[in-house]
């Protein structure tokens, strides 16, 4: 009963006209950005976060959250019509999606990955629902010593799940660690890193590393490229499925809805794995298969529905734990700092509106997508024909103006800038800044856990072990490491996020 006195709750602040508005805010934006190849979630949101400053907490992460999952919806639309990811997670989609366009038929891939995005979405949000209290509840008898081996465990997850060399996603988090503790030591006083400059006697603000990395970075990476986007059809019609058409999509959505609530739990994981395991598994398993990468529908339907339930479970770790899974989460928690909340199980007890009204805007949102995606096609279909060229001067100017409105400071836009420029080089080397930009995070929270155990142990190191939670989240990190380093499983780690 419990259950559905919090889900009440979250009725109420959720179904306000305010939260209503900023619910649909996000979606709208989220599928804008999902449909516009070249911005993203994660730019969007970094871009966004100092527009937050003037919203009560649960209007603006509703926005925030809205933008994220709205951003798997929009993605497919260019998948499928342009052969043009809007978003990684819809690579996968493209493979399918776009044959089927070509096929004529890009009403039903269309409405294919809105059904199996809205069931999957709907299915994660009850599944979010239910698990959140147990797990905050347990992660409530956790002391320093447990948070430490949690947040080095959260670190080695993102390492072993994220995509490319090993080497260079462990490189990526000790650089987030290290920009992490520029600034003024808690404990001292004193001044760690901070060249001798005033403006980083605070710290690197994270909206700064946010805009720079993923907005500055992305728009320079996509300035190299002058990618052609030839609709195949200018008019989509067709969006109805006939009864062998759901019959095809029923177990694929199925299947992909309990593959990605799973992944998107996992640090480091999220849509974009939950999509790529999805298809793989579905051409394994499939009667098709032969179909795959000729027009398949079940192509479309499990990585659409992988992708959605991935993008919404992956609020659970961030919720209850306050560990961000992905560099979405890291931004939320980011937008919750920001609003004077300090993430972690605390939130259910001390913030119950927060976290339940966040939770029933994710159903509210689904459907609004739904309504959205169908009936609005032809928007979608004019804003892909947007050049960038006509886009990014705007965003360079959101930017610049987002982030000196933090302190009224141009050396924070300078610090942007070059921030910007790590992104580009990052994407360049070939080297994930998602890594970096956890570490970032969880690297001041980690340092302060550990000092804290230490303190309380009298400096003895054996705590992290001798606590049994601590200590099996050690081993479980240690495990991670030592069998992703095997050679075999390194290969396959590699070619995990490929696919013919």
């Amino acid at each position: 009963m419990e259950l559905f006195s919090n889900l009440a709750l979250g009725l109420e602040t959720a179904f306000t006209l305010q939260n209503l508005f900023y619910c649909l805010v996000g979606v709208f934006v989220g599928t804008a950005v999902g449909v516009l190849p070249g911005l993203g979630p994660v730019a969007t949101i970094a871009m966004l976060l100092p527009a937050t400053f003037g919203l009560p907490p649960e209007s603006a992460l509703i926005m925030l959250a809205g933008i994220y999952y709205g951003a798997q919806y929009g993605g497919s639309t260019t998948a499928i019509l342009v052969n043009l990811p809007g978003e990684s997670s819809s690579v996968v989609t493209a493979l399918d999606g776009y044959q089927m366009a070509r096929n004529g038929q890009a009403g039903k891939a269309l409405a294919t990955a809105a059904i199996g995005s809205f069931f999957a979405g709907t299915i994660a949000t009850v599944l979010l629902a239910v698990a959140a209290p147990p797990l905050a509840d347990m992660a409530l008898e956790f002391g320093p010593a447990e948070y430490f081996s949690l947040m080095v465990l959260g670190l080695v997850a993102s390492v072993v799940l994220a995509s490319g060399s090993l080497l260079k996603a462990i490189g990526m988090v000790l650089l987030g660690l290290l920009l992490g503790v520029v600034g003024t030591d808690v404990n001292s006083g004193s001044a760690r890193y901070t060249f001798d400059l005033p403006e980083l006697a605070d710290g690197i603000n994270f909206v700064i590393v946010a805009m720079g990395m993923f907005g500055i970075g992305e728009i320079i990476r996509n300035l190299e490229h002058d990618e052609s986007r030839n609709l195949v059809m200018k008019k989509v019609q067709g969006l109805m499925l006939n009864k062998d058409d759901f019959k095809r999509i029923f177990w694929p959505v199925i299947r992909g809805t309990g593959l990605g609530s799973i992944l998107g739990i996992l640090p480091g994981g999220g849509a974009m794995l939950a999509s790529f395991a999805s298809y793989s598994l579905e051409k394994k398993v499939s009667k098709n298969a032969a179909q795959f990468g000729k027009g398949a529908i079940e192509g479309v339907a499990a990585p659409e529905a992988a992708n959605n339930a991935g993008a919404q479970t992956s609020f659970i770790p961030m919720l209850t734990l306050g560990i961000p899974s992905n560099p979405v989460m890291a931004l939320m928690i980011g937008a919750m700092i920001i609003q004077g909340i300090q993430p972690g199980p605390a939130v259910m007890t001390e913030q119950p509106g927060l976290f339940w009204g966040l939770i029933v805007s994710m159903w509210i949102g689904n459907l609004f997508l739904v309504v959205l995606n169908l009936p609005m096609i032809g928007i979608w279909v004019r804003m892909i024909m947007v050049p960038y060229q006509l886009l990014y001067p705007a965003i360079l100017l959101f930017c610049a103006i987002g982030v000196f409105s933090l302190n009224n400071s141009t050396f924070d836009v300078y610090l942007m800038a070059i921030f910007g420029l790590l992104g580009y080089l990052c994407a360049k080397l070939e080297l994930e800044p998602a890594p970096m930009l956890l570490g970032f995070i969880i690297g001041p929270m980690m340092e302060e856990y550990l000092r804290r155990a230490l303190l309380l142990s009298r400096a003895d190191p054996m705590v992290f072990i001798e606590r049994p939670i601590s200590g099996v989240m050690l081993g479980l990190a240690a495990a991670a490491m030592i069998v992703v380093l095997l050679p075999s499983l390194r290969k396959k780690r590699e070619e995990a996020f490929q696919e013919d």
